[in-house]
């Protein structure tokens, strides 16, 4: 059987198709060619146009696969396109994309970001410039009717979009269209409106929406839930996780206080200070900036290759570009397009500073390039021959990817590269700010209780942003401004922040179960090539195509 001529491959890969056609700026995300000249339809009708869609592919890959002597890659196939689409149903029907207002990952940001990741072509981009003000507009009428419909988003994320706005509206479209096009005179117009466009949205959202959007930072238990699910493909249980975070809180913070002592400094906060002001562990200039990335993810590629991977020639480049003004704080990864033309690419937000924490980066580099998303995202889109297209370009979940890149940075940690004690400091408190995101993130959402397990120091405390501010600030060194970003990117995606260490704790458990099974007939490039090659999924179909490693 040739499953890429199978049913259900071709169900996948018009599913991709589809899901382009309707959702451009994903298309333009994924690399997916074709639609650059057009934008996402973000109103209430586009948004019930995909959730139809969304509904209409699930049924038809259910009925692919319920008679008898289903071929495994086609069951696996049908598994992750149902998990993944039926969450975006489910979402839909929630009334959760009437109130997608965040700071890292709504509309606004994804239009922005198709005009970075899109091939340069002026007509295209013209057509995309000029299609700015009308998916502005259909995004409030979407929350608009969330106001309606009493599903409003909280009005910290609206207040804070709203400034996001305001900076990419002062001229980001313009500059990047002079910046990008040689022809600029003839998207001149359509760039400012553009602008435009954004600042109005950033007014009416001020003014009209956040004065009727919800108080609340939290979501709750139920939505918090389903919203969970969405990022992790996977259902946990929330109070188990919320314990389990504090128990690594404790353990790291205990690991970093001692690191520091072993530094000369009395105190964590100290230590990082040293580090900060140190020529040794600190990078002078976006030029040596960028200088020093480009060095780190090609050294990892050559020092990796054959030993812990197979890395193919295809995908040894990943490029470092800086993000640009409106970001959110953290740095980011973006997928090769389909064909490859697009290379990956790792985006580090500078936010106007000129000396940049090499011994924080380090750690976050290897998560972001190779072995962490570039090698995994990279690997899966080659895989035309095992793979439907859905699950090469749109079948991940953060869980999956999240966890994988922070099981990177513990393989690094394992392999020694982070012996130097500065860069290892960097190594934990990273560990320790995805810690606390489970705690944070859990316990703003759903108000749980701050009990004994958190240690003396937080113990019968009440979560608030501000507390979870300075968790950040205490436990994982950041400064207080990154610290204010990430907490507003929490309260705006609920579940997301968990989605590093839960992730990370699902490929932990895959790898020790198959070093348990096999024994000394375990070996660790096999496993993570096995693994890398099956494609992007949700964790809980990824434990089912993990047990079969080996067998």
């Amino acid at each position: 059987m040739s499953t890429s001529r199978s049913a259900m491959f071709d169900l996948a890969d018009r599913a991709v198709d589809e899901i382009a056609a309707a959702d451009p700026c994903a298309a333009t995300e994924m690399g997916v060619p074709g639609v650059d000249d057009r934008l996402t339809d973000y109103s209430p009708s586009g948004i019930g146009e995909r959730a139809q869609q969304a509904n209409d592919l699930v049924m038809a890959a259910r009925e692919l696969v319920s008679g008898p002597d289903v071929h495994p890659q086609d069951a696996q196939a049908a598994a992750v396109m149902t998990e993944r689409l039926s969450a975006v149903v489910g979402m839909s029907v929630e009334g959760d994309f009437l109130r997608d207002v965040n700071v890292l990952a709504s509309p606004p940001q994804a239009i922005r970001q198709a005009f970075e990741l899109m091939a340069p072509n002026a007509e295209a981009a013209h057509a995309r410039m000029s299609a700015v003000p009308a998916a502005m507009a259909g995004w409030r009428s979407a929350l608009s009717e969330g106001l309606r419909r009493n599903h409003p988003a909280a009005r910290r994320q609206a207040l804070a979009v709203a400034d996001q706005l305001q900076t990419i509206g002062a001229g980001w479209f313009a500059e990047h269209a002079s910046q990008t096009y040689s022809d600029y005179e003839s998207i001149a117009a359509p760039a400012q409106h553009a602008d435009e466009a954004y600042l109005a949205t950033a007014q009416w959202l001020r003014t009209e929406y956040a004065p009727r959007a919800d108080e609340a930072d939290g979501v709750g238990e139920a939505r918090y839930e389903r919203h969970a699910i969405q990022w992790l493909g996977d259902s946990i249980d929330l109070h188990e996780t919320y314990a389990w975070g504090w128990s690594l809180l404790r353990d790291y913070s205990a690991q970093i206080a001692a690191l520091a002592a072993t530094l000369g400094a009395s105190s964590p906060a100290l230590a990082k200070r040293m580090l900060d002001e140190s020529p040794q562990y600190t990078i002078e200039g976006e030029d040596n900036l960028l200088e020093y990335l480009r060095t780190v993810t090609e050294s990892a590629i050559e020092e990796l290759d054959g030993r812990y991977f197979d890395i193919d020639d295809r995908i040894r480049t990943c490029e470092v570009k800086i993000a640009g003004a409106g970001s959110a704080a953290a740095p980011y990864y973006v997928p090769p397009s389909e064909d490859l033309s697009r290379p990956g690419s790792t985006w580090y937000p500078t936010l106007g500073r000129t000396r940049f924490p090499r011994w924080w980066l380090l750690s976050v580099w290897y998560h972001e390039s190779v072995p962490g998303h570039h090698l995994q995202l990279g690997t899966a889109i080659l895989q035309k021959d095992s793979l439907s297209r859905f699950q090469r370009l749109a079948g991940g979940t953060s869980g999956y990817w999240e966890g994988w890149a922070l099981y990177s940075e513990r393989l690094m940690d394992e392999l020694g590269y982070f012996e130097d004690p500065g860069v290892e400091m960097g190594y934990l408190v990273a560990q320790a700010m995805r810690a606390a995101r489970v705690v944070i993130d859990i316990g703003l959402h759903l108000g749980m209780p701050i009990g004994a397990d958190a240690g003396p120091k937080y113990a019968g405390l009440t979560w608030t942003p501000e507390l979870a501010e300075q968790v950040l600030v205490d436990e994982a060194l950041l400064e207080p401004d990154f610290a204010r970003s990430e907490v507003n990117r929490y309260l705006g995606l609920p579940g997301q922040a968990i989605s590093y260490k839960v992730g990370e704790r699902v490929w932990l458990a895959e790898r020790e179960a198959a070093q348990q099974r096999l024994g000394d007939g375990f070996d660790l490039r096999q496993w993570h090539m096995y693994a890398l090659r099956a494609g992007h999924m949700g964790l809980a179909p990824f434990r089912s195509v993990m047990d079969g490693f080996g067998r």
